[in-house]
């Protein structure tokens, strides 16, 4: 064999452990019974383990410097990069500190789940501030000794940094709470009341069913369940499963959680088949991920477009209330500003304060200024600074996530990313289609081939930033997302 064949046997390899391990938490966020979840987070932690051990070995070094010196196709010369930054990566943590952590992050969701369930903290607590110690020593053992956030955020954001995060961030920050104030001054009354009726778990999810399938999901190759907390995942490019959770007397966590989690595997399921069984075969990065749900859910799913094209389709499955509701009632009422407790059902204008706030809090964290016992006080506070309200118990406030029980420090600034890219992918493709009248007549194919063009077929081939330099022509900008947001809003406050 040559040095590339043992190289693609080596990714091969390391891609079968990978599929069994999503598989796993697939079962563990769906279908585990309460009693099998600590011996499946030690199968974990043994899983976890060889692909550390896999990625660091001598043979991965050694492959990595023979394959670096030859003439080899595009595709193998990125997985080298990728297989060699993952080596960088991982070659200093100790093996045992790395079981020890993803057994720990498991052990930590389910504590989680149980702490939601009793609205207590201090039952998530202790494995809270476990977990963001090794997330603290991990940064240091990558080098980050002084910015040890900068360290966990290019896990999920390769190449961005806190510098450039805080600037946009900032920016973004200070133009949203000036328009949610403006907004919450507008005389325009909005009732939402009208959406609030029983609408029965069975009819959402066959409605669900008949979005995903227009958007071009492929249930030959994924499917969709129920969660506490809803997820995709790709355990292959031909296995991409979708999870919602269903509300009866509020229809939109289910209809819009299916449209962000099915913009998700939209992208998964059209990476180019060279990828296959490589370590490119995923998304680029969180924040270009993100850009997919967000741009499916908010630029499609929430606009006056797909709703003029899909109203009558809702009230095939929607019970007897919402039957005599007008179009123009129910499109300003999907839309309504009104700052929320919970993330996952936050409007769109306010949104992305909540990842901010999430992203000041880990933050500050990792950088050591605040203790995991202050967080749900930290987090009650910022959340009434920024959108002028406050939770009254730790479920709807700090416990509401699963993100820090599962270990994932960093992950947050990508939603608030995502969303930006998503409106710069928006003002490109409205350049190129006519994306309104697609909207309209239900036309969704000419948009996903867009983004399966742009996006999804590259899978990790590009960095993040590089792709939507190259496909927007110019870096990341927080105006377009800003723009977009104030024009929609003026229009529906009538500002």
């Amino acid at each position: 064999m040559t040095s590339e064949d043992k190289f693609i046997d080596l990714m091969k390899e390391i891609t079968a452990y990978s599929e069994t391990i999503a598989l796993i938490n697939w079962d563990l966020r769906t279908k585990i019974p309460k009693k099998g979840a600590n011996q499946r987070s030690e199968a974990l932690g043994y899983l976890a383990k060889h692909v550390h051990q896999l990625k660091t070995s001598d043979q991965m070094k050694q492959l990595i410097d023979q394959l670096k010196t030859e003439k080899t196709s595009p595709i193998i010369e990125k997985a080298l990069e990728e297989c060699e930054r993952e080596y960088q990566k991982y070659r200093h943590i100790p093996t045992e500190e790395l079981v020890e952590f993803i057994s720990l992050s498991s052990q930590s969701e389910t504590a989680w789940q149980e702490a939601r369930e009793k609205n207590d903290f201090s039952i998530l607590q202790p494995y809270l501030e476990k977990l963001v110690e090794l997330n603290k020593k991990f940064a240091v053992y990558r080098g980050y000794q002084e910015n040890k956030y900068e360290g966990l955020l290019n896990d999920y954001e390769p190449g961005l940094t806190t510098e450039l995060l805080d600037q946009v961030f900032g920016q973004l920050k200070s133009e949203l709470i000036k328009l949610v104030e403006k907004v919450n001054r507008s005389k325009v009354n909005i009732d939402q009341t009208l959406l609030l009726h029983h609408f029965p778990k069975q009819a959402q999810e066959k409605f669900s069913l008949a979005i995903l399938n227009k958007m071009g999901y492929d249930f030959d190759a994924g499917r969709l369940d129920e969660t506490i907390h809803p997820f995709a995942i790709g355990i292959n490019p031909n296995d991409v499963r979708v999870t919602t959770r269903f509300d009866e007397e509020d229809f939109r966590t289910a209809i819009f959680g299916t449209i962000h989690e099915g913009g998700h595997a939209l992208y998964e399921q059209n990476i180019d088949p060279d990828l296959y069984q490589t370590v490119l075969a995923t998304g680029a990065s969180m924040g270009i991920h993100e850009s997919q749900s967000l741009f499916w859910e908010n630029f499609i799913g929430r606009s006056r477009s797909f709703w003029q094209s899909h109203f009558e389709l809702f009230k095939e499955y929607a019970p007897a209330p919402f039957q005599n509701i007008d179009f123009e009632s129910f499109y300003r009422a999907i839309n309504e500003v009104k700052p929320s407790l919970i993330r996952i059902e936050a409007d769109e204008l306010t949104y992305s304060l909540h990842i901010i706030i999430r992203y000041e809090l880990e933050k500050a964290l990792i950088d050591g200024d605040l203790q995991v016992k202050d967080l749900p006080e930290a987090w009650n506070q910022k959340m009434e600074d920024y959108l002028g309200i406050k939770p009254t118990n730790d479920r709807e406030g700090v416990l509401q996530d699963i993100h820090w029980a599962a270990g994932d420090f960093g992950y947050f600034p990508t939603y608030a990313l995502g969303y930006m890219y998503a409106a710069q992918l928006h003002a490109r493709i409205q350049n190129q289609i006519n994306l309104d009248s697609m909207i309209c007549s239900g036309d969704f194919e000419p948009i996903k081939a867009w983004l399966t063009e742009q996006i999804h077929r590259h899978g990790k081939m590009k960095q993040p930033l590089e792709m939507i330099e190259q496909v927007t022509g110019e870096g990341l900008n927080p105006n377009y997302l800003i723009n977009y947001l104030t024009s929609k809003y003026q229009d529906i406050y009538q500002l």
